[in-house]
């Protein structure tokens, strides 16, 4: 699969404006500034595919691009203290737009930062991903900013910390050395190629 094949197609403000799902999509999620631009960008081998903003809650639309086979879709960052209720709330119904609709839904990307807890944003999301059945991993960003010995001791508090999730893989991944990407990609390759071959045989047998 050709990851660096890319293309910006389409972004969406409210949920009447998403497109119609016709190919497998993988989904990023996170909170704002937790790195899922750079994982992006990284993933397809760009510098600016997906925006990287120093000020957080920039990303107001779920963004879908063309990635060889697949659909990749950038959601909206969550968490974001600053921004008005109004905008909270638009941002709410749209990503309720997004899961509650008809879509190949073959993976999400969640995104965590290595260095801490889970926000309880960041649980909240991992709890509606595990509940409704949606097949997910979890992304930790930021690994190069701990040294060897602290990334040890983050897994094992992670482990406890996740204890409820513990058959959700985990991908230690760092930006700045692309440390962990070609597990992610080889992850993500393998769930849309069974995804294909299921839309294709029930095409045929439709």
């Amino acid at each position: 699969m050709n990851f660096n094949k890319a293309e910006f197609e389409f972004a969406a403000g409210n949920a009447s404006q998403l497109p119609e799902s016709v190919i497998p999509e993988v989904v990023f999620s996170g909170r704002s500034n937790v790195g899922k631009s750079s994982l992006i960008n990284k993933l397809v081998n760009r510098k600016a595919l997906a925006r990287v903003s120093a000020t957080p809650g920039k990303t107001a639309t779920i963004n879908f691009f063309r990635v060889d086979k697949f659909h990749l879709v950038d959601l909206p960052g969550y968490g974001y203290a600053k921004v008005s209720k109004t905008e909270k709330q638009r941002w709410a119904d749209l990503m309720e737009g997004y899961f509650t609709g008809e879509r190949y839904y073959t993976l999400v990307v969640q995104i965590v930062d290595m260095r801490h807890s889970p926000s309880a944003d960041d649980m909240n999301m991992i709890e509606y991903l595990y509940s409704h059945g949606f097949p997910f991993i979890i992304v930790l960003t930021k690994k190069d900013k701990l040294k060897k010995t602290q990334q040890i001791k983050r897994l094992e508090e992670l482990s406890k910390e996740l204890s409820a999730y513990s058959d959700i893989p985990l991908f230690p991944f760092s930006a700045v050395t692309g440390e962990g990407m070609e597990d992610i990609k080889a992850y993500i390759e393998k769930r849309v190629n069974e995804e294909l071959e299921e839309i294709e045989n029930y095409v045929r047998d439709n």
